[in-house]
């Protein structure tokens, strides 16, 4: 027999946990603390298990929660976010991960999310459900003695200053530059207050201790708050005690280049530093190319990220911005799901709506998260097989339409 998939009562929360943590490798048995904890932040209705019909135990978790994603142009949409994903390996194969994500598609659809998005921990299994990958990520190994950055002057002749400052002070004007940040960068996600206690130790995880961070904050000439670093350090030594440092940075937003610019420059001019690892950053990031030499920039992380599924094609289409002017006729195939039909894209109007028209493109609901955010190219997705081109230029057109001069970015794990 199958397990049973439903919503957790708030008595079966401890055993859910303990399977979340057996699924992600960390059998430790959840604490009242983190009971409560995860009680007190989530939206238990929004919280399913797989029961074992025999023994009653929990075999299987998934949650989901309210997200704004940034689209192209500026807008956001409402999306259904999903995290907390696990079937225990004696229970795998027996279709319960298939109804735990039906439940919540069917669920995000009454409730009027535009999309789902995730983080997939593991490639193969989120295309059978309609995700594509829509949104990647890069991280940089900065080798600061071969930048060829002026260390003794790490700041701008402008009248600009970067500030060290306390967690109170870096929560206080955080938020306000990441909604700047986020209204022009598409593929960025909101930041709820919990997010930001959490970042700067305000608030933390009974089961994960709270690592020490430092703040710098950049200001312009006329004392308006840019930009925003945190980070921390190891203690590396050699064993004759020449410290030998590398410093990790858990967050940088800049509203302007300039920002970014002196942010950069000025982790790298830290005393006993000899290497920075900048975290997630766009794939496109302005980083290496801010250094006098870019190859000072080692890349060690280029991975898929963000996953997309759309849930309301009209909604989701009319609601981003497209590069050129161009109508184009879609079919989306979305076996037994709810984006499934044919609709008129008209870039150049920013509208889109069901038709009966003659299909331009033919394409399935995957395919079509992966080209949302602008990220993907539907030519190459055409030479791979996932796009059909019904007319001659309709792959073309599709690809300079959905494309964005810049690539998305999401800086945030969930």
């Amino acid at each position: 027999m199958s397990a049973d998939v439903r919503p957790i009562a708030a008595s079966e929360l401890p055993d859910w946990l303990t399977t979340l943590n057996t699924g992600f490798l960390t059998p430790a048995t959840p604490t009242e603390s983190d009971v409560a904890q995860r009680a007190a932040h989530s939206d238990l209705a929004r919280i399913q298990g797989g029961f074992d019909p025999v023994t009653g135990r929990c075999v299987a978790t998934f949650r989901s929660f309210a997200q704004e994603l940034t689209v192209p142009g500026g807008a956001t949409v409402p999306c259904s976010a999903v995290s907390n994903v696990t079937v225990l390996a004696t229970h795998r194969r027996q279709g319960v991960l298939t109804r735990m994500m039906a439940a919540e598609l069917d669920a995000a659809q009454a409730r009027g999310d535009v999309l789902a998005t995730l983080i997939a921990a593991e490639y193969p299994i989120y295309g059978r459900y309609g995700f594509g990958p829509a949104a990647s990520l890069a991280e940089w190994e900065i080798d600061v003695a071969r930048t060829g950055l002026d260390r003794h002057r790490p700041l701008p002749a402008d009248g600009s200053r970067i500030d060290l400052v306390d967690a109170a002070e870096a929560r206080r004007v955080g938020p306000a530059l990441h909604e700047r940040l986020r209204a022009g960068a598409h593929g960025t996600i909101g930041r709820d207050d919990r997010w930001w206690d959490l970042t700067t130790g305000m608030a933390q995880m009974s089961h994960r201790p709270y690592k020490q961070k430092m703040f710098a904050v950049y200001r312009t000439a006329d004392g308006e708050v840019a930009g925003l670093a945190v980070y921390r350090a190891d203690d590396h030594w050699t064993d004759a005690k020449v410290p030998q440092q590398t410093l990790f940075v858990t967050d940088l937003i800049a509203a302007t280049p300039a920002a970014e610019r002196a942010l950069w420059h000025f982790l790298c001019s830290i005393d006993w530093v000899l290497k920075v690892r900048t975290g997630y950053r766009a794939p496109d990031s302005l980083v290496p190319d801010l250094l006098p030499d870019p190859r000072a920039a080692r890349l060690v992380t280029a991975a898929d990220f963000l996953w997309v599924r759309v849930l309301d094609v009209v909604r989701a289409l009319s609601a981003r911005t497209y590069a050129v002017p161009g109508t184009l006729v879609l079919e989306v195939l979305d076996p037994d799901g709810p984006a499934g039909g044919r609709y008129r894209l008209d870039a150049g109007a920013g509208t889109c709506a069901r038709t009966e028209e003659a299909v331009d493109l033919r394409l399935d609901v995957s395919a079509l998260g992966a080209l949302y955010l602008g990220d993907t190219s539907a030519v190459r997705l055409a030479e791979l097989g996932r796009v059909a081109g019904e007319r001659p230029g309709a792959v073309e057109l599709a690809d300079a339409v959905f494309r964005t001069a810049r690539r998305p970015w999401c800086p945030d794990v969930f």
